[in-house]
């Protein structure tokens, strides 16, 4: 077996097999910012796996991002009538797709390539975004990554065009039950 496979196995369980590593890493990245700059991707297996390589032009970010439901602002003025306004959000977005729309706004000169959920507990998720920058010369001589330098494919994250961002759209399902979701569900209801 490759050092990936042992790697992929430990982190199939985290908890159980990092032990106190697993606990320290969490006190730690609490006391983080929600958006951080790390140097080497922790799960090296899932970033290799979704494109990251050791090379000048990648960055890797660890984005944090609360659980629970959202709710709704309130407008607190005079005239409104509070059974109009129900307060509780119903997220059509998930949470990962959240973090790299967020980390995005922090990184404007960078594009997202893919993402990868590292923690979570009762209050919050952690996922590691890979972000590469479109001009860097050595990206630009890269040919695997030439699709990057299209103006259109820079504002990816935000026209759900990641991995996140299409099972979101539930553009995941084919065939049976699955006819609506494309080109996308809004514009499957105005063909009518």
């Amino acid at each position: 077996m490759g050092v990936y496979k042992y790697v992929r196995e430990i982190w199939k369980n985290p908890k159980e097999n990092l032990g106190d590593l697993w606990k320290e890493r969490l006190i730690a990245w609490r006391r983080e910012t929600a958006t951080e700059v790390i140097e080497h991707p922790t799960r090296i297996d899932r970033a290799r796996s979704l494109g990251f390589k050791a090379k000048q032009g990648f960055l890797m970010v660890r984005q944090r991002v609360p659980r629970g439901g959202h709710k709704r602002q309130v407008w607190r003025r005079k005239g409104r009538r509070s059974r109009h306004f129900g307060t509780k959000l119903t997220l059509h977005k998930n949470y990962q797709q959240i973090a790299e729309e967020r980390a995005q706004k922090k990184f404007a000169n960078l594009v997202v390539l893919n993402s990868y959920e590292v923690a979570k507990d009762g209050k919050q998720y952690w996922y590691e975004i890979i972000f590469v920058d479109p001009h860097h010369p050595v990206i630009k001589a890269d040919p695997k990554l030439g699709w990057l330098q299209v103006v259109k494919n820079q504002s990816r994250v935000f026209h759900g065009k990641t991995s996140a961002g299409r099972r979101s759209r539930g553009l995941y399902g084919r065939g049976k039950g699955a006819e609506k979701a494309r080109p996308s569900r809004r514009a499957n209801q105005r063909r009518l």
